[in-house]
């Protein structure tokens, strides 16, 4: 008898606490599903969050490539602008220099005008006088080409008299003759100049070769070209060394008048 009590008890015991886990897991999963219910809540507003950052940031590369392209624009504005703002002010310069050349070119002209004007002669006289005036300018140049050519053939036949007269043993060449050495031949002392028959040049002529304003050589004339010459370097007279580019000029020059 002792022992069913004990086994109803156990039994009765057993069944009581079976009753109880079950309210506990309830409790439990009653926790959970609302935790569940509340995370995915949470994962809504989240997902919603999010879509909306994401409409707001294509937004905003959207408005960034735009500002972009207006920057963009406007630096291309500038640019034409200041282009525009140059060509107009070389435009402005050389309208302002050719102004500057016409009112010079005026003033001349006013000048020539009241010159001719001043002479009381008709225009068709003024031209004639002109051409005259062209025509005697040329006729100069020529004689004076011609006086030139006259001068270096007196010069020489005056160097040739006194020689053969014995009045003078020096050969005068033209004072205004000047001249660069073009070869140098150390070893036979013998030189080429860049002057001639042209340039009035006389064979067994002198000329001293200077550099930088000193006294390096005199030479004498052996043969002549037409606008070149060659001269030997006088004994006694080497200085120092001749190069390539020294000047020379008439050891005794002619007089000018």
């Amino acid at each position: 008898m002792l022992i069913r009590i004990s086994l109803i008890l156990a039994i009765v015991a057993a069944l009581a606490a079976g009753a109880l886990n079950i309210f506990q897991v309830r409790d439990k999963i009653n926790t959970l599903i609302s935790q569940r219910d509340d995370y995915h809540t949470q994962l809504t507003q989240t997902q919603g969050t999010l879509s909306r950052t994401q409409g707001e940031l294509a937004r905003t590369k959207s408005t960034l490539s735009q500002t972009q392209q207006e920057l963009s624009d406007a630096n291309s504005q500038r640019d034409a602008a200041q282009q525009a703002e140059a060509a107009a002010t070389k435009r402005a310069n050389d309208l302002s220099d050719k102004l500057t050349k016409t009112a010079s070119d005026l003033a001349t002209t006013q000048d020539q005008l009241a010159a001719y004007t001043a002479t009381g002669k008709s225009a068709e006289e003024v031209g004639k006088l002109s051409g005259m005036l062209s025509a005697d300018q040329q006729a100069l140049d020529v004689a004076k080409e011609e006086n030139k050519v006259l001068l270096t053939v007196n010069s020489r036949l005056t160097n040739e008299l006194n020689q053969f007269m014995g009045l003078s043993p020096d050969i005068l060449l033209p004072a205004n003759l000047e001249g660069k050495v073009l070869v140098v031949d150390p070893k036979w002392d013998f030189v080429v100049l860049n002057v001639g028959d042209d340039q009035g040049v006389i064979q067994n002529g002198q000329l001293l070769v200077s550099r930088d304003g000193k006294l390096v050589a005199k030479v004498i004339v052996r043969f002549v070209d037409k606008d070149q010459c060659i001269a030997n370097i006088i004994p006694g007279w080497k200085l120092g060394p001749v190069i390539e580019g020294d000047e020379v000029t008439p050891a005794y020059p002619a007089p000018t008048s």
